[in-house]
């Protein structure tokens, strides 16, 4: 039995299962964690959904911005963006089943040794604070009345947090953390137009990962969400979003050894017109 954690698949099916097959998956015995981001940009999103529904006893997801997205997308509050890739899902005779079904994906999750989380964890959390604070944000995406946090879900205030947000508010930045978050000031001030790489980050920030005494460091951290970061290894971070869809290679990294096994990107993941990261 083996454990493998896999960074951002975001709809690029053959891809995933060529990784699948290096990794001589059994779904019988073996269990996968996914990063976040299924979903969109590539031309699979429909065929990676359905493998991760079909095989949900063997895997554990964290949802990421594109996942949430794809809700919202879904629920006629937003129009699909240029470069989203989820008509297919969208009209699926299957589609409803399996947008629901994601809806009810983690935030984060951990085992005790590792925690999982698409994007990051704010400065001020411990790993049992962040998994607290997801199990707000789920229990609004299962709620009765989910559509109303997705209808407020967008924005990018509050920036940072304080103990006493409520409402709405309180959720959108444990929202943005979890899924859109790179860096931030010191102080837990989130800034989110950046997606370059670590010297080009502008001044006064710094990876979330990077801040002193940051309160989840003795946990191990798995995470994506950022593809020009590239594969990092470090004494309490795992990244793994290795830029698939943009020409590079999907990650998977067993649990148990930290071995990283790889696949190259396929053409047939790749819409004609994605150039850059997004």
């Amino acid at each position: 039995m083996a454990t493998y954690a896999i960074g951002d698949i975001q709809g690029c099916y053959h891809a995933f299962q060529a990784l699948l097959e290096r990794l001589n998956f059994n779904q019988n015995q073996d269990e996968l964690w996914l990063v976040g981001d299924l979903i969109n940009r590539g031309t699979g999103s429909l065929e990676v959904l359905r493998w991760c529904y079909q095989h949900q006893n063997s895997i554990k997801v964290v949802l990421g911005n594109h996942d949430l997205h794809a809700l919202v997308v879904a629920a006629g509050f937003v129009k699909a963006k240029k470069g989203d890739t989820l008509t297919s899902l969208l009209m699926a005779e299957d589609g409803r089943d399996l947008l629901n079904w994601l809806r009810y994906q983690h935030m984060a999750y951990s085992n005790g040794e590792y925690l999982m989380v698409h994007a990051g964890l704010l400065p001020q959390w411990t790993a049992a604070q962040a998994l607290s604070y997801a199990a707000e944000v789920e229990t609004a995406l299962q709620a009765d009345d989910y559509l109303n946090f997705l209808a407020h879900m967008y924005g990018n205030q509050p920036n940072r947090w304080h103990d006493n947000l409520t409402g709405l508010d309180r959720l959108r930045v444990i929202t943005n953390a979890m899924t859109r978050l790179r860096i931030c000031t010191s102080s837990g001030e989130m800034e989110f137009d950046f997606k370059g790489e670590l010297q080009d980050i502008p001044k006064g920030y710094m990876p979330w990962f990077d801040v002193p005494n940051r309160a989840s460091q003795t946990t191990q951290v798995i995470f994506g969400h950022w593809s020009a970061l590239g594969l990092q290894q470090r004494q309490n971070v795992d990244a793994l979003d290795t830029g698939c869809l943009w020409g590079g290679q999907l990650t998977a990294m067993n649990l148990d050894t930290k071995e990283i096994t790889q696949v190259p990107s396929n053409p047939l993941d790749k819409p004609h017109k994605i150039k850059s990261h997004f």
